[in-house]
């Protein structure tokens, strides 16, 4: 029963997480009792030994598994001041973390018998300091902090390394899921309106409640002062249109998109001035893409030509559901951008763009050298560019790599010559071997300020439920889909997907047989020669 009528109810629940390891420890005494203690409460007197971390000591914990939280002390009968590191990494938490948008370096007063928890940010390691005095430590918990959803969703296949990405993938936006869809869990902790696509197919391919998708988006519109200038930047509402697309295919909520129309064709004039007479687009500063191609300006300019004709196609295609004229200004850009197909180079994500808006097939680039110039951004779209096979090698090696460093979350970004002499993140750093975390990182991700829980690294979740099991949507909410499996040479694959209708099964093996099991509301047409089975 909630006792505060009047107060905001978080939907959040609170889990205690226990200390997996004790890493490293200096000038202490009983560390290792740290290590699966479930004790809670503080005492006036207790039998029980306790930790202590005498001056100028300090230990590393680890809580096995990077999440979303706070830490809490339970102490003993000396308690004083203490230098608290939060890390995604050891090399973070040994080091100076980062203080954007969340504070992970921190002096605390311990209270003397008593309890104390602080911190707000996506975290696996955690050290502590004893300043002035001995501190007397009963325990110390991680509190995770996050949405008590379902998974509905699944993936499964004969290779055990894609199926801990699928999860791992769904675990890192779910790690994001927060009051809105952040991009990132540590930092940025914000809303970003580009950064949420990639964020909210793999949202839709896991839960049946994607709600927090259209209260992010309004978010944003709410917070817009010119909603043509989503977090300021001119190719963010392109975004917009998108999701809002994606979203209603996925839910078939007609209400919310309804209550959409006027934002949506104010914004689809706005974009119909950024084409000029040539069928080239225009759009104003500030233009984005992703980092990587920021000073690139023939690859910006031909994946923003992409991204807008893609954002213009989803808007006429809103129109159409909404029974409302797609504005004629608009139809002529459309009709004019299809004359203008401007080179990519070498962007792999700038190709994904032209390929994926359906202007030009420039898959191509996104296949030569296929392990380099990868974003985890844009990994998702240039998954979709490729054939099934290679997208499948891709993601065994680029996220992959993560995991076979010591990840349990995906990053802000990666690359895999990172790891040519690079140590684990979850071990100390090693005298002549990289810091994966320190060392690296570009543009505004620079060392510890990297995030290593970002939503936007999802991609590989959504590209196996779509691709591999094969299901699409050919009617709102799933009402009539479309099943062709692509095993890409896996041996057999299984797999739910969550529908405005019911879960959808899929199984396929390599020999041929696809099974399908669907609610009656959902009608289901096989594109393949192989055998199928429905149910």
């Amino acid at each position: 029963m909630r006792i505060y009528q009047a107060a905001h109810h978080d939907t959040r629940v609170r889990d205690y997480l226990f200390t997996r390891r004790v890493i490293w420890s200096e000038n202490t005494v009983n560390a290792g009792l740290l290590v699966g203690n479930r004790e809670f409460q503080a005492q006036i007197t207790s039998a029980n030994p306790v930790t202590e971390i005498l001056t100028g000591g300090s230990l590393l914990l680890d809580f096995g598994i990077e999440f979303h939280g706070a830490v809490r002390f339970v102490t003993g009968s000396a308690a004083g001041k203490i230098r608290l590191r939060f890390g995604e990494s050891v090399s973070e938490a040994m080091g100076c973390p980062d203080q954007d948008h969340a504070i992970h370096d921190a002096e605390l007063v311990l209270p003397r018998m008593g309890m104390l928890e602080y911190g707000n940010t996506a975290f696996r390691f955690v050290r502590i300091d004893a300043l002035d005095r001995n501190v007397q430590l009963i325990n110390v918990h991680g509190v995770a902090l996050y949405r008590d959803q379902k998974v509905t969703g699944a993936f499964h296949s004969s290779d055990e390394r894609l199926n801990r990405i699928w999860d791992t993938a769904i675990y890192t936006v779910r790690m994001n899921m927060q009051d809105f869809l952040y991009d990132g869990a540590k930092r940025d902790r914000l809303v970003f309106m580009g950064d949420l696509h990639p964020e909210a197919k793999a949202v839709f391919c896991a839960f049946d409640d994607v709600s927090i998708v259209p209260d992010s988006m309004d978010f944003i519109v709410s917070h817009s002062a010119d909603t043509a200038d989503m977090n300021w930047i001119r190719s963010y509402p392109f975004w917009w249109v998108i999701t809002l697309h994606d979203y209603y295919w996925r839910t078939a909520d007609i209400s919310y998109l309804a209550r959409q129309r006027d934002l949506l064709l104010e914004l689809l004039a706005v974009f119909a001035g950024y084409v000029d007479s040539a069928g080239s687009e225009q759009v104003p500063e500030c233009r984005f893409l992703d980092w990587p191609n920021r000073e690139k300006t023939a690859a910006m300019h031909a994946g923003l030509q992409g991204l807008l004709f893609w954002a213009l196609k989803c808007g006429e295609a809103l129109c159409a559901v909404l029974d409302i004229a797609f504005p004629g200004a608009a139809a002529d850009a459309v009709r004019r951008m299809k004359n203008h197909l401007p080179d990519c180079g070498d962007s792999k994500a700038a190709a994904a763009m032209l390929t994926l808006s359906g202007l030009k097939n420039r898959a191509d680039v996104v296949s030569r050298n296929r392990f380099s110039g990868v974003s985890t951004f844009f990994g998702y779209y240039m998954l979709q560019a490729l054939p099934t096979g290679p997208a499948l090698e891709l993601i065994r090696r680029y996220w992959g790599a993560m995991l076979d460093f010591g990840a349990t979350t995906f990053w802000e970004d990666f690359d895999l010559t990172w790891t040519r002499n690079a140590g684990r993140i979850d071990e100390l750093p090693q005298p002549g071997k990289d810091d994966l975390h320190a060392d690296f990182g570009n543009f505004c991700y620079k060392g510890l300020r990297h995030s290593l829980c970002h939503g936007w690294a999802a991609g590989p979740a959504p590209f196996l439920s779509e691709r591999v099991l094969g299901v699409r949507f050919l009617e709102p909410g799933g009402r009539r889909i479309e099943v062709a499996p692509e095993l890409g040479g896996l041996e057999f694959v299984s797999g739910v997907v969550p529908s405005a209708f019911g879960p959808i099964r899929v199984t396929a093996d390599a020999g041929g047989e696809v099974e399908v099991k669907a609610g009656e509301n959902i009608i289901v047409e096989i594109s393949t020669e192989k055998e199928v089975l429905c149910v």
